[in-house]
């Protein structure tokens, strides 16, 4: 899964992909078709899409903001790429709008938990992924606290998949995302990598999206721009312990490291 950030703030490409206009980020859609270009060259079979950013301590934007970023460029890229689209939001309003333009799956850090979310995507043939936070962006990497982070983030998504299918929601739309960073200290994240194979008895593909992320700066002492070697090392035990997507900014070396995982595998 190859990621497309349309926002000015992101964590690591934010702004990478549009220019402020009368302070608004409009997004470029030459620049994103050539970045999806390359992501699809270079092995991706999903495009993330995403017009809010959600590193740590971000701001909302609001649902017409995303609906400005996202939906023309959902529209470009449908017309172009016969690929798997993915939009990566928690507005209700943006998850109708990005499926009746054909997108295949919605990935929501809130875990479709906001008012008429859960509604929005019940009635549609869209793939959902759920992914487990603790708090919101803006203050989630305060007072984070767990008795057992692996426990606890297997619980959740398991209820949140039971939940879903007593909604009408066919388990195989379904995939789950411990969340990495998103309300976890260092070691929490590391010990959730470490027993990522305990989600796998949840029944439902794993997803792991740790590209590029804090904790890895945390262990090697490098800025975000010199984090790829960790982040193909993150992603390699993703996929022994268990991981079935991988949500990468860098999309030639992380399909180095599964093409010498998947042949490891089948030899």
């Amino acid at each position: 899964m190859g990621i497309l950030n349309l926002t000015p703030d992101s964590f690591y490409d934010g702004a990478q992909l549009g220019v402020m206009s009368a302070s608004h980020f409009v997004p470029d859609p030459n620049k994103v078709l050539r970045r999806a270009e390359a992501m699809l060259a270079e092995g991706a079979r999903i495009l993330d899409i995403g017009g809010e950013s959600t590193r740590p301590g971000a701001e909302a934007v609001s649902s017409q903001q995303e609906l400005d970023r996202v939906m023309p460029i959902v529209e470009l890229l449908r017309a172009r790429f016969d690929v798997c689209l993915s939009v990566d939001t928690s507005s209700p309003e943006v998850m109708t709008a990005a499926i009746d333009l054909g997108v295949h799956l919605i990935n929501d850090i809130r875990c479709f938990s906001r008012n008429g979310a859960l509604s929005a995507v019940t009635d549609t043939k869209a793939g959902l992924c759920l992914m487990h936070m603790q708090g919101q962006p803006l203050t989630m990497q305060q007072k984070v606290h767990y008795e057992d982070v692996v426990a606890e983030v297997a619980d959740f998504l398991q209820a949140r998949v039971i939940s879903c299918i007593a909604a009408g929601i066919d388990k195989d739309r379904l995939v789950i995302d411990p969340g990495f960073g998103f309300g976890k200290s260092t070691v929490h994240n590391y010990r959730l990598l470490r027993h990522l194979d305990r989600l796998m008895s949840i029944g439902v593909p794993v997803l792991a999206g740790l590209s590029r992320k804090s904790m890895l700066g945390a262990v090697t002492g490098r800025a975000v721009e010199g984090r790829l070697a960790a982040s193909v090392a993150a992603a390699s035990l993703a996929l022994e312990w268990g991981a079935k997507i991988i949500r990468a900014h860098d999309v030639a070396a992380t399909m180095d490291a599964i093409r010498v995982h998947c042949a490891c595998y089948n030899s």
